[in-house]
């Protein structure tokens, strides 16, 4: 049997949501009073967030199985503020809780002021109907 190749690796996943919450975080700072689709906006930095953390924890999974644990407690401390900020706003979006909204969208904005997003990107609008989901998710915990 053949080596499985799996095209979509957790790093891969990484880059595509760092992009995606950096462009939801542009949106959101153009917007003046707080509407749909800031809640939208807002949820979907939450619940991408959240993903960062999961796509972190598949990485170092495969790291710590060869014994390079150094490796993925570094790894680990270097993304550790995706699940934490992720937590946060998803209570302030939750509360509807729009100045710690903007405070975690700024520290969220420095986390991630190295990414670039390129002027012609596919990524289009992944936050709509984000905050549905959202609502979803906190309702099923």
């Amino acid at each position: 049997m053949g080596r499985l190749i799996t095209p979509d690796t957790a790093g891969k996943e990484r880059t595509q949501l760092t992009r995606a919450v950096v462009l939801a975080l542009r949106e959101l700072m153009k917007q003046s009073e707080p509407d749909a689709n800031s809640r939208d906006l807002a949820a979907f930095i939450a619940l991408a967030l959240t993903a960062i953390g999961r796509s972190v924890e598949t990485s170092v999974a495969a790291w710590e199985k060869r014994g390079y644990w150094v490796k993925a407690d570094r790894f680990r401390m270097e993304w550790d503020w995706a699940n934490r900020l992720g937590s946060v706003m998803r209570q302030a979006v939750l509360a509807e809780d729009w100045p710690r909204v903007a405070q975690t969208a700024g520290q969220v904005f420095q986390s991630l002021n190295a990414v670039q997003v390129p002027q012609r990107h596919r990524l289009g609008t992944p936050w709509v109907g984000a905050y549905h989901r959202l609502q979803a998710e906190s309702a099923s915990d």
